[in-house]
């Protein structure tokens, strides 16, 4: 396929005055060198060059949207599947043909992430999902829990005055969730024809105020303490103070790095009751194209023939040790290697490819603070489950 569309680019750059012969992308700092190396081989193909900005994460979303609005900003940003819908509503993403890419070799998880109202607007590089962490110095693999009991069992046996059993971050959704949707409970009701009906919220239905009531037992028994935060709970287990923790695939490097002997269980592995697994959110990062471009064919052909091939996605799993979004890539971590065991890799792909894709639509900006805030008060007891999830309902459709 690539050569073929080189073929075309080349004949085109005899016209390249029609354009402006440079593809600007904004990535945050992990990804930037590499994709700069990737450019290099585009523009000794192409003759265009490729200039690659660093803007932080956080930051790339709020510029791209005031930047692409004024016909300005980059050809192609590197972002998350939960930005698609605000920037598709501001008609500022580019459709992606699904007959250009090799869709076979993309877990479809990441494919429906950057899917809105049927159309493909992104290529995902890298998925993300909570798993288990155990360290062995406490749990062995033989003992690794398969049902809250056990886990709830395991825990309370490592807890102690300077040690904690079990860990989470209760008091965020998106660390909870998996909690919720082991018991069917959801955020938006959802249809693979219709998208999400956001006048259905599944957060405070019955399964939803059980799955609360599940959280709230953990503060209850002792098993987790009050206060406990991401940073928190993250040093505790660098320190090798904690035996058991939620957290994502970003985490690993770091574990790594400070020598703790861990394994990875996927949630979806975990019964909160006979049948009923928990189903993490999976995040989704992907390349997005401007659609007020001028250049929007030279940046599908560099997403799709350059960066979303099998070897590009590699580079990303090396420069960020997520979870690649094609399958193909695994084979060239087997060969090649990389910064994560390919057992901790295939914990995490695991229990992804169970999980559920955070919805991608713009009304799930007003879900997080609400429910966060229910969390709270829920852990804390100044609420009940039922009141807390109420209310947090009732702010959500009031935002919506």
């Amino acid at each position: 396929m690539k050569k073929g569309l080189i073929l075309t680019l080349v004949m085109l750059v005899g016209v390249l005055s029609l354009f402006s012969q440079t593809l600007t992308v904004w990535s945050s700092e992990k990804q930037v060198d590499f994709i700069k190396r990737i450019g290099q081989e585009f523009t000794r193909d192409t003759g265009i060059n490729v200039d690659v900005q660093m803007v932080t994460f956080g930051d790339i979303r709020s510029k791209f949207l005031t930047a692409a609005q004024a016909g300005e900003g980059p050809d192609i940003i590197v972002g998350a599947q939960d930005w698609v819908g605000e920037l598709v509503m501001n008609d500022l993403l580019e459709p992606i043909p699904q007959s250009a890419i090799e869709l076979d070799k993309f877990a479809p998880s990441g494919i429906q992430a950057f899917t809105y109202e049927g159309k493909l607007y992104g290529l995902p590089y890298a998925l993300e999902a909570n798993a288990l962490f155990y360290n062995r110095d406490y749990v062995s693999d033989e003992e690794v829990p398969t049902s809250i009991d056990e886990l709830k069992a395991l825990a309370k046996e490592f807890t102690t005055d300077e040690t904690v059993g079990f860990a989470f971050v209760a008091n965020e959704l998106y660390h909870a969730y998996g909690f919720l949707s082991a018991y069917n409970a959801y955020v938006f009701g959802y249809d693979p024809k219709t998208g999400y009906d956001i006048t259905d919220i599944g957060l405070n239905n019955e399964e939803a105020i059980k799955a609360a009531y599940l959280v709230k037992s953990f503060f209850d028994e002792g098993i987790v303490p009050q206060g406990m935060n991401y940073n928190i709970m993250d040093s505790m287990f660098l320190d090798g103070l904690a035996a058991m923790v939620i957290n994502g695939p970003w985490a690993v490097k770091a574990y790594l790095d400070a020598g703790i002997d861990f394994g990875v269980v996927p949630l979806t592995s975990i019964e909160v009751e006979p049948g009923k697994t928990m189903k993490p959110f999976v995040g989704v990062q992907g390349l997005m194209i401007n659609s007020r471009s001028e250049n929007k064919a030279f940046a599908m052909e560099f997403i799709i023939n350059y960066l979303a091939t099998a070897e590009g996605i590699y580079q990303f799993y090396i420069a960020d040790p997520r979870l690649p979004s094609r399958v193909d890539v695994s084979q060239i971590i087997e060969e090649q290697g990389g910064p994560v065991p390919a057992e901790i890799v295939a914990a995490f792909t695991e229990s992804a490819a169970g999980g559920e894709p955070m919805p991608n639509i713009p009304a799930m900006q007003m879900v997080w603070t609400p429910m966060d805030d229910a969390l709270n008060n829920i852990i804390n007891g100044t609420q009940t489950p039922e009141e807390a999830l109420n209310d947090a309902v009732s702010k959500i459709k009031a935002a919506l």
